[in-house]
């Protein structure tokens, strides 16, 4: 988890962008000696952190690798709770897993786990989902809404705007969401999500948002059967983008709109995710686990799940299905 002092010295450089800190100042706000300021300069070093000191001036941050430890991830964020809590593996076989025992432990809302690499990582429909060399984001986020079961699936579409708009922000691409929770660019998938929910037959006690990005693959890094509909930011923004800055906006956007859903439902989540959604009004094979149902993909229902009127002009509610546009 981190020492509260780095913690400390993070949150300064965090409030101090681009800007040279004294070691005076450090001193004096955290109450610890040059010396083990220096020491804890140090360290971030060799986190990846890229600091340079001028006498007489201070610290000052210039760079840092492309990692997305706890010190990467709090590093400029500016969340109030989403991210604070950071727990990171190098290799897991899926973060849902390790988000889940972390429930179960007591972790606090807002709590995230992150892997450079998950070998067992899974997706929607039992799917699985594999990231390695460090050039994606595996990451889960615990939530601990006081919401009845029937309303979770809206908390799937939530976390896809979320993501869209994080996308959006950090680079010049322009996202799409299709149903319930691909992100696309350029009409490829770039980012999936699954959610877990745990609870009774009257109130969640937690949800487990699963997000999984392509972030820094080449052309040549993905299989030849899937080349053809799956991307990465850098092929389509044409240059490597930082995790660390794609997971801060995730959480900073996570945060803005989990709040709003709380506060006034999920009405105003519902009206951006059409603003991203691709399938809206297009016509659209649906494959649901007992049935193939081609139709135009007219909106989503107030809980999230899509409509679909097939050819006769019958409205089919659609909870849970593979969504290809025709």
């Amino acid at each position: 988890m981190g020492s509260p002092v780095k913690e400390q010295i993070l949150k300064l450089f965090t409030d101090n962008k681009d800007e040279f800190i004294s070691g005076e100042y450090i001193s004096k706000q955290l109450g610890i000696s040059r010396t083990a300021i220096w020491k804890y300069m140090n360290e971030l070093k060799t986190e990846g952190i890229d600091i340079v000191a001028v006498r007489k001036v201070g610290y000052k941050i210039v760079g840092k690798l492309d990692k997305i430890t706890p010190t990467d991830i709090k590093l400029g964020l500016e969340t109030k709770q989403f991210g604070r809590n950071v727990f990171f593996y190098e290799e897991v076989e899926s973060t849902q897993n390790i988000a889940n025992e972390l429930v179960f432990k007591g972790a606090e809302e807002g709590t995230i786990v992150l892997a450079e690499r998950q070998v067992k990582g899974r997706g929607r429909l039992q799917r699985n989902w594999v990231t390695g060399e460090g050039k994606a984001i595996a990451m889960s986020i615990i939530l601990k809404p006081s919401i009845p079961p029937k309303v979770a699936p809206q908390l799937t579409l939530l976390a896809a705007v979320a993501v869209a708009s994080a996308i959006s922000k950090v680079t010049n691409l322009k996202p799409n969401i299709k149903w319930p929770n691909d992100i696309l660019i350029n009409n490829k998938k770039v980012c999936g999500i699954l959610t877990e929910m745990h609870g009774d037959s009257d109130l969640i006690s937690s949800v487990i948002v699963g997000i999984g990005i392509n972030v820094n693959q080449e052309k040549d890094e993905f299989p030849n059967d899937i080349i053809s509909r799956a991307t990465s930011i850098r092929i389509e923004e044409g240059k490597k983008i930082l995790r660390s800055k794609i997971v801060q906006a995730i959480l900073m956007e996570m945060e803005k709109l989990y709040a709003i859903f709380l506060e006034k439902g999920f009405v105003p989540i519902k009206l951006l995710w059409e603003s991203y959604a691709i399938s809206l009004g297009r016509e659209i094979t649906a494959t649901t686990y007992s049935e193939t149902i081609v139709g135009k993909a007219l909106g989503i229902t107030e809980e999230g799940q899509l409509l679909l009127q097939d050819e006769e002009g019958k409205i089919h509610t659609i909870y849970s299905a593979d969504i290809s546009i025709i």
